[in-house]
C-alpha cells in the first residue's frame, strides 16, 4: 500500500491519497478495510476511490463527495493504469470548497501517479 498524507490543505480540509494493486472487487474491499484500520481514515469525511480492472471494467465510489470517483476513474483511464485502486481521502475542515474540491482530487491523483510511476 502506498500512502501519501498531507498532500493538500485548504480552508481546514486536509487531503491524503493512497493506492495499491486490486485485481477484483474483493481486492478493493480488502484494500479499503486495511486503510480504514487506521482510525483517522475510518473517521475521514470522504474516502473516494476508483479502479479499472484489466478486463476494462471500471468501478468507483464517491463516498458522498459527488463526482470525485469519476475524476479518479478518468485519470486512471487516461494513464492506462489497470488493476490498481486509488483512494483520495478528505477530512472536512468546516468550510465549503465548492469546485476547488475537484481540483484537489485531481491534484492528489496526479501526486500519487507521479510518486509511483517507477513502481508500475
Amino acid at each position: 500500500m502506498n500512502k501519501f498524507e498531507g498532500v493538500i490543505s485548504d480552508r481546514g480540509s486536509k487531503y491524503a491519497v493512497s493506492g495499491g494493486p486490486a485485481a477484483s472487487r474483493a481486492d478493493v474491499d480488502d484494500f479499503l478495510k486495511t486503510l480504514k484500520r487506521a482510525k483517522k481514515y475510518a473517521k475521514a469525511t470522504h474516502n473516494t476511490w476508483a479502479v479499472v480492472f484489466s478486463d476494462g471494467t471500471p468501478l468507483k465510489n464517491d463516498d458522498g463527495e459527488g463526482g470525485a470517483g469519476q475524476i479518479i476513474l478518468q485519470m486512471l483511464e487516461r494513464e492506462g493504469l489497470t488493476d490498481h485502486v486509488i483512494v483520495v481521502t478528505r477530512w472536512y475542515g468546516g468550510k465549503h470548497l465548492g469546485g476547488d474540491r475537484f481540483r484537489h482530487v485531481q491534484d492528489c491523483v496526479r501526486h500519487y501517479l507521479d510518486q509511483i510511476k517507477d513502481q508500475v
